[in-house]
C-alpha cells in the first residue's frame, strides 16, 4: 500500500486505514444484546409508546418472546386511556396467548364508550353556548378541548380538524403556538409530514421569542418530517441543533436517544469529515445526547479516525434494534449503505495504490465483494482509479496536480484583476459624484 506524497490534514494519520486498532484501548460493543423493551418503552409515554409498542410486535422477525412482551405492554397501557378501537386490535394479536388475564373486556370498553358518548354530548353543547356568545377565547378552548378528546379516543382525523379550528379563534402568539405542536403531535402520529413541515414553519414564523424547550421540540420534528422524505443531510441539521434542554419534555414524540441515533447516523451518511468534525464530535450541545447513546458516540468517533472495523462491528450491532424503530425503520438500509460508501471512499483518498485483501480485511469482507462495490463507486465517478483484478490492488488516478495548480493561480489572476478593475471603476464614479438613477415607470 502506497500513500499518496500530496494528501495532507489529518487523512495523513491513516497509516493502516483501521487495521491497527490495538494501539489505542476500544470500549467493548454493549449493543448486541435483544432490545429491552420494558426499558425502552419507558423512554416514551402516551400515543406513541403503545404505537412504538405494537410496531415491535409486528416488526420483530417471529420473536414471539418480544412479539407477546410487547402486546402485553400495549395492552396495560391502551387500559390506561380511552381507545377502545386500539384495545380490540391488541386483544385480537394477543389472541389468548397472554392467559385470562389479557383477554377482551367487553365490561371495560363499554364504560369507556358510554363515559364518551357522555362527554362529546357535554363538550357539543358547551361549544354550542360559546359560539352563541361569541366568546372567543371560550370557542378556541372548546375545540382545543375537542382536540383532546377526539386523539385520546384514536380518533386522529378528527382530532385534527378540530385543533385546527381554533387557528381563528387564536388572540395571543402564545395561542397560535399552543395550535401549531398540537398540530405537529397529531400530523407526526398519522404520517402526515408534509403538515408536520408547513406548522412547524408557521410556528418559526411567530414575532414573538419562543421559548426554547419549544424551539427544540420544533427542530425535533422538523428532524422527523426530513428524515422521513429521506433528506438526510437536512435532518441531521436539524436534530444536531437541538436543545439539550429539551430533556424528556417531548418524549410524546421523541425521547433523547432518539434525537443522538437518528442525528447521528444522519450526519454520518451525508456530511463530509470537516462537517462531521464541526458539527458532530465538537458539537457541546449534541454531546450531551450523544452520552446517553455511548454506541453511537464511539462508532462517529470510529468512522472519523478511520477504525472502519470497529465502526462496522458498532453499526452491525446496532441493526436489529434500529429495525425495530418506527422512524428508522425504513431508512436503515440506507443509511448504512450511505455510511459504508463513504467509508470505502474515505479510506482509498490518501493512497496512490491500495492493497485489496488488506482492505477487505479492514471492511471485514471478502475480496471478490469487495471488488464490486468498487466497481460500483468508479462507474460512479465517485472514486478515481482503476482495479488491477490480477494483482488484486486498486490503483488511484490522481489528477495532474502541477497541471491543476497553474489553472487555480490563472483563475485567482483573473477575478484579481476583475475585481481591481471594479474598484477603479467604482472609485472614479464616486469622484466625478456620478450617480445612477431609476428611471420611473408612469
Amino acid at each position: 500500500m502506497e500513500r499518496d506524497d500530496e494528501a495532507s490534514g489529518p487523512m495523513m494519520k491513516m497509516c493502516t486505514n483501521g487495521g491497527d486498532e490495538t494501539s489505542n484501548r476500544r470500549p467493548t460493543i454493549i449493543s448486541g444484546e435483544p432490545l429491552d423493551i420494558e426499558a425502552y418503552a419507558t423512554l416514551y409515554k402516551g400515543r406513541t409508546k403503545i404505537m412504538r409498542l405494537l410496531f415491535i410486535a409486528n416488526y420483530c422477525g417471529g420473536n414471539q418472546t418480544i412479539q407477546l412482551e410487547a402486546l402485553r405492554m400495549a395492552y396495560d397501557e391502551i387500559k390506561k386511556g380511552e381507545n377502545t378501537q386500539l384495545f380490540r386490535e391488541v386483544v385480537s394479536k394477543i389472541n389468548g396467548k397472554l392467559g385470562d388475564k389479557y383477554v377482551m373486556d367487553s365490561a371495560w370498553c363499554e364504560s369507556v364508550e358510554r363515559r364518551a358518548e357522555q362527554k362529546k354530548l357535554k363538550l357539543e353543547n358547551e361549544l354550542s353556548s360559546y359560539r352563541t356568545n361569541l366568546i372567543k377565547e371560550s370557542i378556541r378552548m372548546g375545540y382545543n378541548d375537542f382536540g383532546d378528546f377526539f386523539y385520546a379516543c384514536g380518533s386522529l382525523g378528527d382530532a385534527f380538524k378540530n385543533y385546527i379550528r381554533t387557528r381563528d379563534y387564536c388572540t395571543t402568539a402564545k395561542h397560535i403556538i399552543h395550535m401549531c405542536m398540537n398540530a405537529i403531535l397529531v400530523s407526526i402520529e398519522m404520517g402526515q409530514f408534509t403538515h408536520v413541515t408547513s406548522y412547524v414553519n408557521k410556528a418559526e414564523q411567530n414575532p414573538e421569542t419562543l421559548d426554547p424547550i419549544v424551539i427544540a421540540k420544533l427542530r425535533c420534528a422538523s428532524g422527523l418530517a426530513h428524515l422521513e422524505l429521506k433528506k438526510y443531510k437536512l435532518a441531521a441539521r436539524k436534530f444536531l441543533d437541538v436543545n439539550p434542554e429539551l430533556g424528556n419534555s417531548y418524549n410524546e414524540v421523541i425521547a433523547p436517544q432518539d434525537v443522538a441515533t437518528y442525528g447521528g447516523l444522519c450526519a454520518l451518511a451525508s456530511f463530509d469529515r470537516s462537517e462531521l468534525k464541526q458539527k458532530v464530535i465538537d458539537n457541546i450541545n449534541f454531546r450531551n445526547f450523544l452520552e446517553l447513546v455511548p454506541e453511537v458516540r464511539e462508532l462517529i468517533n470510529d468512522f472519523y479516525s478511520s477504525r472502519y472495523a470497529s465502526c462496522l462491528e458498532y453499526l452491525a450491532s446496532l441493526k436489529a434494534n434500529l429495525l425495530l424503530d418506527i422512524h428508522l425503520h425504513d431508512h436503515v438500509d440506507t443509511l448504512y449503505d450511505q455510511i459504508r460508501k463513504k467509508a470505502l471512499i474515505q479510506y482509498t483518498l490518501p493512497f496512490v495504490s491500495v492493497d485489496l485483501s488488506r482492505m477487505a480485511d479492514a471492511f471485514k469482507t471478502s475480496v471478490s465483494g469487495l471488488e464490486k462495490e468498487l466497481e460500483a463507486l468508479i462507474t460512479d465517478n465517485q472514486i478515481q482509479a482503476r482495479i488491477d483484478s490480477h494483482n488484486k490492488i486498486l490503483y488511484a488516478r490522481h489528477a495532474d496536480q502541477r497541471n491543476a495548480t497553474f489553472q487555480k493561480v490563472l483563475q485567482m489572476g483573473d477575478e484579481f484583476d476583475r475585481d481591481v478593475r471594479g474598484m477603479l471603476i467604482r472609485a472614479n464614479l464616486l469622484q466625478h459624484e456620478y450617480h445612477a438613477k431609476a428611471s420611473r415607470k408612469h
